[in-house]
């Protein structure tokens, strides 16, 4: 690192050293899948340098077997994997998930039952981290609702909530992951697979708004 950055990566005294060194009151992560890396150093002799051309590498998506392009594939042991290492790498410290979520299409159904499996099999990873002596302290899901998101704009969505941007009003409605997501919070039957529409969880519907339970 200290030779592909060189003088734009700061230098510490050994005073300032000493004061950071273990300093830190706990690490946050963010996670939603893995991806192969490869080395690109040749594009570290281009002229314009930023964090990406620094790093030297190119980053490639695992395939899956979804369908669906803007998904994640549901890989929980991903997750456990990255605690596991913080583990043993970095003398266990404490961890919160900042972020952890599945990306859909903005306007495709509230019915998103992928995004309740995914949070289902994610957080059960966690489960399994903190059985196995992971210092987690805390989990939380990616988003609350629909939002302008960093790299994809409004195209895809996290949210537990949709948001009618066609609406002056920026109506909010929730989906099947919100219901399951507040039966998880408040210690119900949390099962993926025993959530069915219509029968223990009310009806969402893109065709008809008015219909839904609440807004927010």
């Amino acid at each position: 690192m200290k030779e592909v950055v060189g003088s734009r990566l700061p230098v510490f005294t050994n005073y300032e050293l000493r004061l950071i060194k273990g300093s830190f009151d706990f690490l946050g992560v963010l996670h939603y899948c893995a991806a192969y890396v490869k080395d690109n150093s040749r594009n570290q002799t281009s002229d314009v340098r930023d964090y990406s051309t620094d790093m030297g590498v190119l980053v490639a998506p695992i395939t899956h077997d979804n369908k669906s392009l803007y998904e994640f594939p549901a890989r929980p042991w991903e997750l456990q994997d990255v605690l596991e290492y913080f583990k043993q790498a970095y003398d266990n410290p404490p961890i919160y998930i900042h972020e952890n979520g599945q990306q859909t299409k903005r306007i495709s159904s509230l019915e998103d039952t992928s995004r309740v499996r995914y949070l289902h099999a994610y957080i059960g990873s966690v489960l399994d981290a903190l059985r196995n002596g992971s210092n987690v302290r805390g989990y939380f899901a990616w988003s609350f609702l629909d939002l302008f998101e960093i790299m994809v704009g409004y195209s895809a969505s996290y949210g537990l909530y949709y948001v009618d941007r066609d609406d002056l009003e920026l109506r909010r409605y929730p989906k099947l992951s919100a219901y399951w997501y507040s039966h998880f919070l408040k210690r119900r039957s949390v099962r993926s697979s025993g959530i069915e529409v219509g029968k223990n969880l009310p009806a969402p519907s893109l065709a008809n708004f008015s219909s839904l339970a609440y807004e927010v």
